[in-house]
């Protein structure tokens, strides 16, 4: 197994793990009855994107990209 092998499946399995905390990290997406009644649209709900939960929420899809582009790469054997 080459050197360049090695380091990928360290940073594959790195990027798993990071991916893992993040996931448990989050909030459950369940809005209660607040949904029903219209109190979903609410300062909270509009400024998602700038807050702690947005921030968890971009992190996580680069890292779930992160981890299927070297799981991809890993899988073509060009290494």
């Amino acid at each position: 197994m080459g050197v360049i092998r090695w380091i990928l499946t360290i940073l594959l399995i790195l990027v798993s793990v990071a991916l893992v905390i993040l996931v448990l990290m989050q909030e459950g997406k369940s809005q209660g009855l607040g949904a029903i009644s219209g109190m979903a649209d609410t300062y909270w709900g509009k400024n998602k994107g700038r807050s702690m939960e947005g921030l968890l929420e971009k992190l996580t899809t680069g890292l779930a990209v992160a981890f299927m582009a070297l799981a991809v790469l890993l899988n073509m054997n060009l290494f």
